[in-house]
């Protein structure tokens, strides 16, 4: 194949993505069924029909890769630009039991999971406990939304803990992409002093990383959204995001962390300036175009026989994303908001999604050694399932409360029932 009949296969290819992903988005918009389950589907069956007859070249497969890298930055921005630093830090004495009870129980028994029942190495296990970590705001402020709660104070604390667990994963994330390469050593006498030594340093540089983004949201993005604004309404204004945050996201990847979380910084660098905020309307049609490429490319990296392997651990992995949010949850925030809030708050934390699967992709970039296919695999099956199932939950658990004239604005007080 000829370079002009690749570049044009490529043009043909992405303009065929897009369309399928609008159309997967408008099918899905009256289900709970976030479209990012549609989105995987087409990566996997992309996957499956081009397999072995060529459609997916190297530079096919490279130029959509690039495309998903940025939809990792544009999803990482718009959670960071969504946040509330300021409430988050306002709620954090009532969030933080919660938080940090859901986020140690989803890592111990996602490690223990993947260890001792299924056998999987040490890395392979890290990668998946930090993936269990995270949840996905997207998927249960939808439904919060739809059924106008998502302003109470129960949809307040549920936005505050998601961006604390989103924080802590990218965190997570950051520190384990540092260190896997000296955990791949499996050298148990230099393993303590080269991890002390790497998080030292990784510190360091999260410190001058922090230094720069509180230094340019304090100095400069106040003065330069106003002078994009005043000397052109738009859309440069709004483009002036977009490329903040690839910036901020490559200066995250040049000093050994990652894009997602260069991008995440830099989403909270411009959520506490209301002018920026504003302009996060015209940068959703950025985030809709270049977001669907990560789930795809997510779903093209299940190889089609890893799918049948990948079911059992799958299904163990489910159970356990399933009870270390729902219980993580549930047991720290009864005696704090009351035993209805605590339900929908639990059956609210356990989707994965965006996240995630950016922890388990981070992973794949150091080989089957440190993320296998089998366990990949077996991710995205957690992530679908619980982005389906857990909205339906959550949905009749909302209209049931309303019905019984349960206010889920105002968080009930414990009774000695509970």
């Amino acid at each position: 194949m000829n370079g002009e009949m690749e570049h044009a296969l490529i043009v043909l290819l992405t303009g065929g993505l897009i369309l399928a992903a609008i159309l997967i988005k408008w099918g899905l918009k009256k289900t709970a069924v976030p479209p990012l389950v549609g989105y995987l589907l087409i990566g996997a069956v992309l996957r499956f029909t081009a397999s072995g007859n060529g459609l997916l070249s190297d530079t096919t497969e490279g130029f959509l890769n690039a495309l998903a890298n940025i939809g990792v930055v544009v999803l990482l921005f718009r959670v960071g630009l969504d946040s509330n630093l300021q409430s988050l830090l306002g709620q954090f004495r009532k969030a933080w039991s919660i938080w940090l009870g859901n986020v140690l129980l989803s890592g111990i028994l996602g490690y223990c999971t993947a260890s001792w029942l299924l056998g999987w190495p040490l890395v392979t296990s890290l990668y998946t406990a930090v993936a269990l970590t995270a949840t996905s705001l997207a998927v249960p402020v939808a439904v919060w939304r739809d059924v106008d709660a998502l302003d109470s104070p129960g949809g307040a604390l549920l936005l505050d803990v998601a961006e604390l667990d989103d924080l802590s994963a990218v965190l997570l994330m950051s520190l384990l992409f540092a260190v896997t390469p000296v955990l791949k050593q499996q050298n148990v006498a230099e393993l303590v002093p080269t991890l002390l030594q790497t998080g030292i340093w990784l510190l360091v540089k999260l410190l001058l990383f922090g230094g720069l983004c509180y230094l340019f949201s304090h100095m400069a993005e106040r003065p330069m959204t106003e002078f994009f604004i005043r000397i052109e309404p738009m859309p440069d204004p709004m483009l002036l995001l977009v490329a903040t945050g690839f910036v901020f996201a490559a200066v995250a990847g040049l000093l050994g962390f990652s894009l997602a979380m260069g991008a995440f910084f830099a989403g909270l660098i411009f959520s506490r300036d209301p002018d920026a905020v504003r302009l996060e309307r015209p940068f959703i049609v950025i985030h809709d175009l270049f977001s669907p490429f990560f789930f795809i490319s997510v779903g093209m990296n299940i190889a089609p026989d890893a799918v049948t392997v990948a079911v059992v651990p799958g299904l163990f992995l489910l159970v356990a994303a399933v009870a270390g949010k729902f219980f993580g949850t549930i047991t720290p925030a009864v005696p704090a908001i009351g035993r209805s809030e605590a339900l929908l708050l639990s059956v609210s934390m356990i989707p994965r999604a965006e996240i995630a699967m950016i922890v388990m992709r981070h992973g794949r970039q150091f080989g089957s050694s440190a993320v296998s296919q089998e366990a990949f695999a077996a991710m995205v099956l957690v992530t679908a399932a619980t982005c389906a199932a857990s909205p339906l939950v959550l949905r009749r658990l909302l209209v049931r409360l309303r019905q019984k004239d349960v206010p889920v604005d105002t968080p009930s007080q414990p009774t000695a029932s509970d």
